[in-house]
């Protein structure tokens, strides 16, 4: 996404609105965002869940000195763990500042996060098997955009 094109950025932003109004009047449909920022070596990850226009869950995770990617993964893999979980859910919506870590999550050559993809994997799997027609959707969102 080029975040440097306000007119760009403003449509994509727009259309994140529309997804998040959208999955708000669906019973079926799991929002997760989360976001990570770094400060200090202290990294702060905020996951909120959303269903039927309630919050589920909002977690808080912070850590020192680890790899933010680890981190972020991690994030990514709690929110993934709390939709599936929720009963009737059929579509889960990711939307996230670190889509490129999310992208970790289907790279099947050996990487150093792999531990935390076969956790997702694992609930994935859990996820289609209830219904093979089930879907999951990322979205990448910056973190500037608030």
């Amino acid at each position: 996404m080029n975040w440097k094109n306000t007119e760009v950025k403003n449509a994509y932003l727009c259309f994140l609105d529309k997804i998040f109004d959208n999955s708000l009047s669906d019973s079926n449909t799991v929002l997760v965002i989360s976001d990570a920022s770094v400060k200090n070596n202290v990294t702060t990850l905020i996951s909120h869940i959303h269903q039927d226009s309630n919050i589920i869950a909002k977690t808080i995770y912070y850590a020192i000195n680890i790899i933010s990617t680890k981190i972020e993964l991690f994030s990514v893999r709690c929110g993934i763990n709390q939709a599936v979980q929720v009963p009737n859910t059929q579509n889960i919506i990711v939307i996230t500042d670190t889509i490129h870590i999310a992208r970790q999550i289907f790279d099947l050559s050996f990487h150093p996060y792999q531990l935390q993809t076969i956790a997702i994997a694992q609930d994935f799997r859990t996820f289609f098997n209830k219904n093979t027609s089930n879907t999951i959707t990322f979205w990448d969102c910056s973190s500037s955009a608030k």
